[in-house]
């Protein structure tokens, strides 16, 4: 009978992390290096609404998986 193979539960957080910090580097870079000339609403949607998004979904994942 073939074995189940164990996944790491936190590589979904691990993944999602790096996307994250490469987003909000992004949009900071974008910020100085045009000196300020981003539109509000994209810095707000990178820097606030991302990372929430991605805390709510990856603590639903997590709870889910019990």
């Amino acid at each position: 009978m073939p074995e189940a193979v164990k996944r790491n539960r936190l590589m979904p957080w691990g993944i999602g992390l790096v996307i994250i910090l490469l987003a909000v580097g992004y949009a900071g870079w974008a910020i100085f290096s045009n000196g300020c000339d981003v539109p509000v609403a994209t810095v707000g949607l990178v820097l606030v609404v991302m990372p929430a998004v991605y805390l709510v979904l990856m603590s639903m994942t997590l709870t889910s998986q019990e």
